[in-house]
């Protein structure tokens, strides 16, 4: 049991001190972590009112304890080895990112990554109050396939190329900065020259699940609008890049849209999908791999299809959907990249796969 009256309380950490104190907060820095019987384990602390932590798809919410009768608040969180994740405080139910780690996502949103989580160089830090760079060239997009309107905006990297269909493409413009990271990744030779093309998504589960309206509404409706910007469209080598439903929607496409769809980077993609998975008390208990399994149970030909399949590694209810999948595409002949992450159900943990997947899928990388 930890003492609450020693100046070092937090020495292990690299932050001696007394907690509480100006000083102590003057230097506290953190998330940090120490290595414990081959994971770790990592403090948070919170300046302020009684907070807690959520965990994005990793774990249940986690309290702090209060330092004494300080403003310091604090929780040691047991992690496995290899983890990023994403995180945010709670206090007064209200979500809050953590303003003692730079590293962030969004305005209310903070990454943690345990010290053997492999680097993502080509993203930058974020902060909390940072503006992400917006594509200029936007394309009002009012959809008579799927209705409403949406805004798709289209980012030239190292001039345009090939075009890469970022799919829930809000969240790769606002909460991760992929235009910054294409860019740094084509800088150091490790991206071909693209065209990211940013697709939001207005409702995830009718749009992603396994039909035709989003790939007949993008092939008929969207693509044209994208060449009417004197953007080169060549179906021939576009990429589709998605993850969790967005994974499992870009899975689809490749088998019922092959002449659009040839290359996809495929990351943590829902191939528990059934569907009446939702309408059950447990969405990833039915079939292992889902209507994708069953699709590619009918021995199709994908030997014009190149995938990367990526899923984290503390995705152990994701995992036997994903193996099967993974290797009943193969038998069908497709050319299959097949990658483990550091993370959990995470964007966080997506982003750097993102990027080599994508090279690799356009045959820029190596096998």
């Amino acid at each position: 049991m930890r003492t609450e009256n020693a100046s070092d309380a937090f020495t292990a950490y690299g932050l001696p001190g007394e907690p509480g104190t100006d000083a102590f907060w003057a230097a506290a820095r953190t998330p940090a972590s120490v290595p414990v019987d081959g994971g770790w384990t990592t403090l948070f602390l919170w300046r302020g009112s009684q907070p807690s932590i959520g965990f994005e798809s990793w774990s249940e919410p986690v309290p702090l304890r209060r330092w004494g009768d300080t403003d310091c608040w604090y929780a040691e969180v047991p992690m496995p080895a290899r983890l990023r994740v994403t995180y945010q405080f709670l206090v007064d139910g209200e979500p809050c990112a953590d303003p003692l780690n730079p590293a962030g996502a969004g305005g209310d949103r903070s990454i943690a990554a345990t010290p053997d989580a492999p680097a993502q160089p080509h993203w930058p830090l974020v902060g909390a109050d940072d503006i992400l760079p917006v594509p200029r060239t936007r394309i009002r997009w009012a959809s008579e396939r799927l209705g409403g309107r949406r805004t798709v905006r289209v980012h030239p990297v190292g001039g345009g190329g090939p075009l890469v269909l970022l799919l829930d493409g809000d969240d790769w413009l606002y909460l991760h900065p992929a235009v910054t990271a294409f860019d740094a990744a084509h800088a150091s030779g490790e991206m071909p020259a693209v065209t990211l093309v940013f697709l939001p998504s207005k409702d995830r589960l009718a749009e992603f699940g396994c039909g035709p309206a989003l790939w007949e509404a993008v092939r008929d409706e969207l693509l044209p609008l994208v060449a009417e910007c004197g953007v080169p469209v060549d179906a021939g080598r576009l990429v589709v890049a998605g993850q969790s439903l967005g994974g499992l929607s870009a899975m689809y496409a490749a088998l019922h849209f092959p002449g659009l769809v040839s290359r996809v980077a495929c990351q943590s993609p829902s191939f528990w999908w059934t569907p009446d998975a939702m309408s059950g008390p447990d969405p990833l208990g039915g079939p292992v791999g889902g209507a994708i399994a069953a699709l590619l149970r009918e021995r199709p030909d994908l030997s014009g299809l190149r995938i990367a399949f990526d899923v984290g590694e503390h995705e152990t209810r994701m995992l036997p959907h994903c193996e099967l999948t993974e290797e009943l595409t193969r038998q069908a002949g497709a050319t299959v990249r097949v990658s483990r992450s550091a993370a959990g159900h995470d964007r966080a943990g997506w982003r750097e796969p993102l990027l080599r997947d994508v090279a690799w899928a356009l045959g820029s990388a190596q096998e």
